[in-house]
């Protein structure tokens, strides 16, 4: 769902790039609706009675998710998600699941939980489901330690997200104490050090690779690497 403010003019650009979005998270794309609007509905960033059109036509097609274009803010993420039972997310969401699908690192991999935990937290509703892996235990059902008296699933699903970011900050540090001393080590050999800039799929990898004979995953898609 892509939704153009006032006299906005890179709506096509903008619908391409999110299908190409959707290509490299591996999510089939079955419809995209568009609206223009003078401003975004701050609830529901299309206002009411576009929202029931846009679930109902998901219904119609049997889908599983609806990604907004551009990005929810929590309230209006949490408005949307009580409205419907299916998944909802936006372009951020996406970008973070393919980042996450190609992190190979340590590094890498806290650092992208991390951004994932600090977007979903002021987004989290009472049946969502995005912090379930952190409080379920079999069957779905709350784990040891995840029923406290007087608390309610969202208030175990907040609380565990930030002991769980606060958990990543301090193991992010550590690590980042070690590449400081790394680079601390490469300056005293007077290693020279490259950065290769640009925007996603602009040719980054490929680059490396034929200037270092490297194997940095190439690939014709966006934050692939």
């Amino acid at each position: 769902v892509h939704v153009a403010v006032g006299k906005q003019h890179d709506s096509e650009a903008r619908i391409a790039e999110l299908r190409e979005l959707c290509r490299t998270a591996g999510v089939p794309v079955v419809d995209v609706l568009t609206q223009r609007r003078q401003a975004l509905d701050p609830r529901t960033l299309v206002g009411r009675g576009k929202l029931d059109e846009i679930l109902l036509r998901a219904m119609q097609l049997g889908a599983d998710a609806v990604i907004f274009d551009p990005d929810l803010t929590p309230g209006q993420a949490r408005a949307i998600s009580d409205a419907t039972d299916l998944k909802v997310l936006d372009r951020t969401m996406l970008i973070l699941d393919i980042f996450a699908q190609h992190a190979t690192s340590r590094d890498g991999k806290l650092q992208v939980e991390l951004a994932q935990l600090r977007y979903a937290l002021p987004r989290l509703i009472e049946k969502n489901t995005m912090m379930s892996r952190l409080t379920a235990g079999p069957g779905g059902k709350a784990g040891l330690g995840g029923r406290g008296p007087g608390e309610t699933k969202l208030e175990i699903n907040r609380r565990r997200a930030r002991d769980r970011i606060h958990g990543l900050e301090k193991q992010l540090d550590e690590l980042a104490q070690h590449r400081r001393l790394r680079r601390s080590r490469r300056g005293q050999r007077a290693v020279p050090i490259v950065a290769i800039c640009g925007y996603t799929n602009a040719g980054k990898s490929t680059l490396l690779n034929a200037l270092t004979r490297g194997d940095a995953i190439a690939a014709d898609k966006l934050f692939a690497t």
